[in-house]
């Protein structure tokens, strides 16, 4: 496994943590305290802002998981991965979008950069 590779796992682990203690420790080890995260429906800054963010969408999506799709790409600091939140009931992925993260020298992820590719009609 790759440093890439190893720093998209733990991002999962945070978007998919089932309990609020569960969420800021793997928000910890996925994250610098001071972490930027940017998407279409958030811009947040920090690990407090990022679990409330994530927690936001977990309660959007009760019992949804994120899950990876195709293969972690990273050169440099820079790290590219694709992803679909799914539904536990039918497995259908209503949500997929693709991200660009940023790693800080110990690996956590400093910077995200989120993009939507599919959402759901409102």
């Amino acid at each position: 496994m790759t440093a890439y590779d190893d720093a998209v796992e733990r991002y999962f682990a945070a978007w998919n943590a089932a309990t609020p203690e569960e969420l800021a420790k793997a928000v910890a080890a996925a994250f610098t305290e001071d972490a930027d995260y940017t998407d279409p429906l958030a811009a947040v800054r920090g690990r407090d802002e990022l679990a409330d963010a994530i927690s936001g969408a977990q309660q959007r999506f009760p019992g949804f998981v994120f899950r990876q799709t195709g293969t972690t790409d990273g050169h440099h600091s820079l790290v590219r991965f694709s992803w679909e939140l799914v539904a536990p009931a039918d497995g259908s992925a209503p949500v997929a979008g693709s991200d660009v993260a940023v790693l800080a020298a110990d690996g956590r992820i400093s910077a995200v950069g989120g993009f939507l590719d599919r959402v759901p009609a409102v």
